[in-house]
């Protein structure tokens, strides 16, 4: 069974920094694209980062140049680096191995203060 576990949330302020994680059990992630996503209070959930098996990346214009995902495949670990948080940033987040099912994790939540 696939299970996928984020840590590394928590309260901050205005731009400092934080680094989530995701831990996978149950499946090999290197054959995988793997993102992030996040949900705030009352809105949808969306795309915040994903990364390929290739290594390639994409981002939501609204991080761009702030986050970074990354992988250690031999951790089975991905990464979200996260700096000059935002207030908007607030939210649960999410990481998601895609394929031909899609698992989720059980989400981390992120707060920044003004």
């Amino acid at each position: 069974q696939v299970q996928l576990v984020e840590s590394g949330g928590g309260s901050v302020q205005s731009g400092e920094s934080l680094r989530l994680s995701c831990v996978a059990s149950g499946s090999v992630l290197n054959s995988y694209t793997m993102g992030w996503y996040r949900q705030a209070p009352g809105k949808q959930r969306t795309l915040v980062a994903s990364i390929t098996s290739g290594g390639s990346t994409n981002y939501a214009d609204s991080v761009k140049g702030r986050f970074t995902i990354s992988r250690d495949n031999a951790k089975n670990t991905v990464y979200l680096q996260m700096n000059s948080l935002k207030p908007e940033d607030t939210a649960v987040y999410y990481c998601k191995r895609s394929g031909r099912l899609d698992y989720w994790g059980q989400g981390t939540q992120v707060t920044v203060s003004s």
